[in-house]
This record gives C-alpha cells, sequence and structure tokens, in this order.
C-alpha cells in the first residue's frame, strides 16, 4: 500500500475548534491526508469549508449521506479509507452508523453516542463488520501515561489500592452560554449533549484515564451532581465515589466552574508498594512515590522508558510534546492498525493501543449511571452494561 490513507471528514467546518485539532493530529505523521469532507450541516457552510481547505469541489459534500453514499461507490483506491466524526455528540450516531454500514472504518470524538442504547448498537454494528472504530480519549495518548500504565501493568507498584482523579476547569464559571459561546451553547443543551455536562464532557476522561492507568474497571459509584450556575440546564461540576473490580476504592472530581483553571487534568494511582502522579499541564513529567526513598522524575524522550512510552514519543527529552502530540498519537496507532488490516499484515500491541468502542461504551454507562446516582438517595449504584 503506496500512499496515505484517505479521511473524509463529517462536521469541524469553518470555526470549528476541534475539527482544526483532529486535522492537524491526522496530519501529523504523513501517514493520513484530508480526502474529502462534510464540514457542516449546512451545505453552503460545508462546501465553502471545504474549498477553504483546499480540497477539489467534488470533495466538498453538501452533507454527509450524500459523502458516505457517493464515496463506498468509488474504486476503494479512490474513495476515503475512514471516517472522521467530530460533531456534537448528537450528531454521532447516525453518521457513525451509516459509515460502518457502507464499509467504511470510523474515528469519533468522545462521548462516543447520545445515549448508552445507542453505544451498545454501535458496539455491535464494529463486531459485525469487523471495521476499526477509535475514540479520541486524548489523555491516554500522552508518552508518560503510557509509561505509568506500563509500570502499574507490570506490578511495580503491588495491587493497586487507590485512584484519585480530577478534572477542574473553569470556563463555564458564568453564564457563558448567553453570550453566543458556541462551544458552551451546545454543551450545555440537552438536546445537544445529552444528560449530562460537566461529566460527559470532561468526568468521561477522568473516567477513562483512571482505568487506562490502573488497569481496573469501575464496579460501583456515587456521585454528587451540581448545577453551579443559576439558569443552566446540565451539571456543571461532581464528585463520584469509586470502587474497583479488585476491591480498590477511588475519587473523581469534574467541574467546569472552578474559576481560574484551565485544564487541570490530574491523577494519582497508589498500590500497596508505592504511587504514581501524573498531571496534564506539565505532560512530559511523571512523579513515582516510595515509602522507604526519594520520590523520582521520569520524564519523556528517555531510553529508561517502556517500550509504549517510546514508540508514543517523537522529539527527544526536554523538547514538550502536549496535547496536539497525543491526540496525533490516536491517529498514528489507528492509521498504522488499518494500514497493517489492509495490507493483511498483524499489528503490533503498540499499534492497537489507542482507545475502542469498548471505551466508548463504557464512557457512556459512567454517564448515566453517573446521573443517576446524583439524583437518587441511594448510596451505591452497580456499574452495568
Amino acid at each position: 500500500m503506496n500512499r496515505k490513507l484517505k479521511m473524509g471528514m463529517i462536521g469541524g467546518g469553518k470555526n470549528a475548534f476541534i475539527g482544526a485539532i483532529h486535522r492537524i493530529a491526522a496530519n501529523m505523521d504523513g501517514l493520513i491526508e484530508l480526502h474529502c469532507g462534510a464540514f457542516s450541516s449546512d451545505p453552503a457552510t460545508s462546501i465553502e469549508s471545504g474549498k477553504a481547505l483546499f480540497l477539489p469541489e467534488s470533495k466538498c459534500y453538501a452533507s454527509y449521506p450524500e459523502m458516505i453514499r457517493i464515496e463506498s461507490q468509488l474504486p476503494i483506491e479512490e474513495r476515503m479509507d475512514f471516517v472522521s466524526i467530530v460533531t456534537p455528540n448528537f450528531a454521532h450516531f447516525d453518521p457513525a452508523m451509516m459509515a460502518l454500514d457502507h464499509g467504511f472504518n470510523v474515528v469519533i470524538d468522545k462521548p462516543m453516542t447520545l445515549t448508552l442504547a445507542e453505544a451498545k448498537k454501535l458496539e455491535e454494528k464494529v463486531k459485525e463488520t469487523g471495521l476499526l472504530l477509535c475514540l479520541t480519549h486524548t489523555y491516554s495518548g500522552y508518552p508518560m501515561v503510557k509509561q505509568a500504565r506500563a509500570m502499574v501493568a507490570n506490578q511495580q507498584f503491588g495491587s493497586i489500592r487507590k485512584v484519585i482523579v480530577e478534572y477542574p476547569q473553569g470556563w463555564l464559571s458564568n453564564l457563558t452560554e448567553k453570550d453566543g459561546n458556541k462551544q458552551a451553547v451546545w454543551r450545555t443543551d440537552p438536546t445537544k449533549s445529552g444528560i449530562s455536562g460537566c461529566m460527559g464532557d470532561i468526568g468521561t476522561h477522568a473516567a477513562q484515564l483512571g482505568e487506562y492507568i490502573s488497569g481496573l474497571k469501575i464496579t460501583q459509584l456515587c456521585a454528587d451532581i451540581n448545577i453551579v450556575v443559576e439558569g443552566r440546564k446540565l451539571d456543571d461540576d461532581g464528585n463520584v465515589l469509586l470502587k474497583f473490580d479488585n476491591g480498590a476504592n477511588g475519587v473523581l472530581i469534574a467541574s467546569q466552574i472552578a474559576t481560574g483553571e484551565e485544564n487541570s487534568l490530574k491523577i494519582k494511582v497508589f498500590g500497596e508498594k508505592g504511587g504514581l502522579e501524573w498531571h496534564q499541564m506539565e505532560p512530559n513529567t511523571l512523579i513515582i512515590k516510595w515509602p522507604d526513598a526519594p520520590a523520582q522524575i521520569y520524564r519523556a524522550g528517555n531510553d529508561y522508558l517502556s517500550n509504549a512510552a517510546q514508540f508514543n514519543t517523537r522529539t527527544p527529552s526536554g523538547h514538550p510534546e502536549g496535547y496536539l502530540e497525543a491526540f496525533a498519537n490516536l491517529y498514528r496507532n489507528f492509521a498504522l492498525t488499518l494500514r497493517a488490516k489492509i495490507e493483511g499484515g498483524i499489528p503490533t500491541a503498540e499499534m492497537l493501543d489507542f482507545p475502542s468502542v469498548a471505551d466508548g461504551v463504557r464512557g457512556m454507562a459512567f454517564i448515566e449511571h453517573v446521573i443517576a446516582s446524583g439524583k437518587s438517595d441511594q448510596k451505591w449504584y452497580a456499574f452495568k452494561i
């Protein structure tokens, strides 16, 4: 296969923040090219956006059904290889199902769908078709997150006892959606975001990161869910107690009304022998703590790191790699897996290391259980899928 993979994009048109992020990430390793797109629900905006990205007019589609239908009728070498869906939550399920039905692999933003029922249907469709689905939980793409996961998996901390993960932001400290902030408007609208605001938007990131690094699964939770800013329709703050499948316990905090905070995602994992700490705003550093020795600082780009960490590092130590590179790692690993599949090869474990449809189902289960728990006087809710 002597060519780049061809990407079709749904959403992410003019003035859309996340569409540009996806395109940068997909392009970073030279494995993927933007081939076509339906960039907006408005046909004129979609075509205008495609032209602004220097796509041929024939590849600027007025709608995603038109794009999927036409592309599926082209010879394999001339059509898109996969679809990247970067729309608000309510517009994830239908295009993903249509893409899979027409034989296209899928990259999709989180949360994967609007409801758990939709997520389960999408999982069934992925299994039925044998196609790939990558869910863009960006933070699992950081090299030092990979290092933390590898150290836990290698039993360097012994059995895990506690997971503490928090994600405070401050950008919704005021009723920003009433001031015309496009990101705030749809994220606080139940018809577009679903039953949850803060927990759906960033709480799912925190939950996925906790499970990814610890290697554990949440089995029960007890949630305190809040709407702090008067006039808001969805939660903007919450605290969740967690229990995991090995008996460990945890705490998850997510807030978008933490005034003055940016994207201060951080996680601590403690085992019987030691613990670790990682901060998203200082992503190249992993702090390791022992009961009988000084704390250690692990840094990205060094050859003492795990294979997974090194595989997902692009530059020598001391050269910062951040959000865009972590995002790109997901696209790169997905692309390498898809290329191996097309060529009849076997993807390596490093290639297969990207969030999948199963993570999407767990994310939607997290949202629905958290909101149900937050509305109930019941102390613990069993985490069921």
